[in-house]
């Protein structure tokens, strides 16, 4: 692997891990799921067809804040939660990377068995 190859990696990986992380839980999932459709929700929203508790959803949300998948918006007393698709994108293009590192270790294999 080249040089420029492993440093992109090696900067993505501490960020990839914190979203990989939060979306790794299946109710932070589902909650990113509901936001996919662009629309802003209330955290009572949310919590609609949940079997979880106002502060539960909070929490959730709050990882999710935290590894930048979801912004909340402050309105009266309530709270909007919107997708940031970004951080996705990013993990998309850190899983690409990997995919070609591994794409290329198994040409090199295949290359080196075919001999």
């Amino acid at each position: 692997m080249p040089a420029s190859a492993r440093s992109r990696l090696a900067r993505r990986l501490p960020r990839a891990a914190t979203v990989f992380a939060a979306l790794g839980d299946p109710t932070r999932l589902a909650l990113v799921t509901r936001l996919c459709d662009g629309s802003r929700r209330s955290i009572t929203q949310l919590c609609d067809d949940q079997p979880l508790t106002r502060q539960a959803i909070s929490k959730h949300l709050r990882v999710l804040e935290d590894a930048r998948v979801v912004r909340s918006e402050r309105t009266g007393r309530e709270s909007l939660y919107t997708l940031d698709p970004q951080p996705i994108g990013e993990l998309r293009e850190y899983i690409d990377l990997v995919s070609s590192q591994w794409d290329d270790a198994l040409a090199r294999l295949k290359s080196f068995v075919e001999k």
